[in-house]
């Protein structure tokens, strides 16, 4: 990423909820870069010890606050020392939103509202980032220009949540716009799409993630299973694309007050994901399988406003993407939690079943 005069992080501080996750250390490898000094807030509650060592943090971590964003005197004293935060703290994944909502509501609705009014009161603050989601469009309706064309989904169509964790972000949004908007604060609201990448460990019943449940279960020997055969269209955006975006997010003056797609404007299908792996375990077997329920069909992300705004575009293509990661798998071989090296097929689509009652 090339800076620009208006880019200058140098010395900024830079609050990061969630900041010891897939994307939070990757933001604070790109931030530290820009010259901004990160600090990351994280409960460690996402993830294991190996998992966190592999994404370069831990309770060790001299930038790492262990805390809770519902800790309010904790998230005050922390926002009132930054210039800017970047809340990417949540219940991160539809299944576990699903099976365990009162934690949903407490981290991703009741955490963010302790964040925001944190924010709102912060006299230095020079802007607040959401990371929302693109599963805040649902199945939508795409708009498609031609009908050779898959569809994309643009920021400002109607919005169908289909699960807990896209309702609570778009509820995040919401109260975003609504809490800032009278606070007087500069806000930018990011929808980033399948995010992918070397650091990514997938979570039990996440079947979302793809690139890294097929890598990881090809290595083992196991199938890759294609929900819905695999038809799901989704737009892959790399890791460090998406930290990049949200470094130029921070301060492009015309980020103010906008939501914006983080996508690769390109749209993959399940199916070509599983076959691109393939091509580097030959030996893996795909196997058409039920659809998840509560699983976006999908489309790709409309980013003109994106380019627009940020003057930015993704530097990663999925095909090298995948590979990268393929090559960290192998290099990484204890990255593949023990879990997943007990799975059968059968236990995988059990798995993935809605729960009767909670």
């Amino acid at each position: 990423m090339s800076l620009q005069p208006h880019d200058d992080l140098t010395g900024a501080r830079v609050l990061i909820t969630g900041g010891a996750g897939f994307i939070g250390t990757a933001l604070r490898t790109a931030l530290a870069r820009a010259g901004a000094r990160p600090a990351l807030l994280d409960n460690l509650s996402a993830y294991g010890p190996t998992t966190l060592t592999l994404l370069g943090t831990g309770p060790t971590d001299p930038d790492l606050t262990v805390g809770d964003i519902n800790d309010e005197p904790l998230v005050r004293r922390l926002v009132a020392d930054a210039d800017y935060v970047v809340h990417a703290a949540a219940h991160s994944s539809v299944h576990g939103c699903t099976t365990d909502p009162q934690t949903a509501v407490r981290s991703n609705l009741t955490g963010t509202d302790t964040v925001l009014r944190a924010v709102s009161g912060a006299r230095n603050m020079r802007r607040f980032l959401l990371l929302s989601t693109a599963q805040v469009y649902g199945h939508g309706a795409p708009h498609t220009p031609r009908p050779e064309q898959a569809g994309f989904f643009t920021e400002d169509q109607p919005l169908d949540p289909l699960n807990i964790y896209a309702n609570s972000k778009l509820w995040a949004e919401r109260h975003t716009r609504q809490l800032l908007g009278v606070a007087g604060r500069d806000y930018t609201i990011l929808r980033p799409f399948s995010v992918y990448g070397p650091g990514q460990v997938p979570k039990p019943g996440a079947a979302s993630w793809v690139v890294a449940q097929f890598t990881m279960y090809a290595a083992l020997g196991q199938q890759l299973l294609l929900n819905n055969g695999g038809h799901q269209l989704r737009d892959f955006i790399y890791r460090d694309d998406v930290a990049a975006a949200i470094v130029r997010s921070l301060t492009a003056p015309r980020a103010a007050g906008q939501t914006l797609n983080l996508g690769t404007g390109t749209p993959t299908s399940v199916r070509q994901v599983a076959e691109h792996v393939r091509r580097h375990f030959p030996a893996a077997d795909i196997v058409d399988a039920p659809r998840v329920a509560q699983d976006p069909l999908g489309a790709c992300a409309d980013t003109a406003r994106m380019h627009d705004v940020l003057d930015w575009s993704p530097a990663v293509s999925v095909t090298e993407g995948i590979d990268r990661y393929v090559q960290w798998v192998r290099t990484t071989p204890n990255a593949i939690p023990d879990w997943m090296r007990g799975e059968t097929s059968t236990s995988r689509i059990t798995s993935w079943r809605v729960p009767a009652s909670l």
